[in-house]
């Protein structure tokens, strides 16, 4: 079943973890994508690994420059864009007090600033494609479960992520009259390069943190990046046509706690 047949993507952060997972699913889906990401070689790579129908593009999502020249490889390429999702993100724990201007600057620009420019830089084109077609145009975002919730020496990614969903649904309600939906993705810790990022504290052996982890999730497993990917294919598929504004957990019950 192509669920996403036509459509065109941008999928930033995309050259591994949770955005690689998207993009594989997203072609799978039978969509075309343009991947974004500040790692050359592994963007690169895995446009290759998927073909005619994937192109890599390098693009810091701060650089309102570089977000320009992605949705235009995108027009270029396939002739429009019906899907943005703004997944690009950093980690970031430590205790409060010390938290100096760089550190805060990086985890609110990365994690807010940089989704809402590559936002902005999308409009015209999405406003096209959702103009010309009965469908409409989605735009994604990847949050997190901080942006549900919180967790202690996590509190200016906490603040960021609340940001994006403030902003999800702000552009759900002002985009809507446009056939324009605006979603946030919401994993709980998820098994990807950046996950000791998340877990620090919990145990000195790296497996028995992981095991302590699991053991607060009701399902008893992690997330996998695949599980954030399927989603995203729901909520950009014409499945999800009447979903704007929400935020998806997806933590195997632990918001229902």
């Amino acid at each position: 079943m192509a669920r996403l047949a036509g459509k065109v993507a941008i999928i930033t952060g995309a050259a591994s973890g949770l955005g690689a997972a998207s993009a594989r699913r997203f072609v799978e889906e039978g969509a075309r994508v343009v991947i974004t990401d500040l790692d050359d070689a592994a963007g690169q790579a895995l446009a290759d690994e998927l073909g005619q129908n994937c192109a890599y593009i390098h693009d810091d999502h701060m650089n309102r420059a570089q977000n320009e020249a992605a949705v235009a490889l995108a027009v270029e390429r396939w002739g429009g864009l019906d899907i943005l999702f703004n997944n690009a993100g950093t980690p970031f724990s430590g205790a409060f007090e010390g938290i100096d201007d760089a550190a805060l600057d990086r985890v609110v620009d990365v994690n807010l600033k940089g989704p809402f420019r590559m936002t902005q830089a999308a409009l015209p084109e999405l406003r096209k494609r959702a103009a010309d077609s009965a469908s409409g145009a989605s735009i994604l975002f990847t949050s997190s479960l901080q942006a549900l919730m919180a967790r202690p020496n996590f509190t200016p990614y906490t603040a960021a992520k609340h940001g994006v969903h403030g902003l999800t649904r702000g552009l759900a309600l002002e985009l809507a009259p446009e056939n324009i939906r605006v979603n946030t993705l919401c994993p709980a810790a998820t098994d990807t390069p950046m996950l000791k990022e998340f877990l620090p504290g919990m145990a000195d052996d790296w497996e028995e943190a992981k095991s302590r982890f699991r053991s607060t999730i009701p399902l008893g497993r992690m997330p996998d990046p695949i599980d954030t990917a399927n989603a995203a294919v729901f909520l950009a598929s014409d499945e999800a046509r009447m979903i704007t504004g929400i935020a998806l957990p997806i933590d195997g019950g632990s918001t229902a706690t």
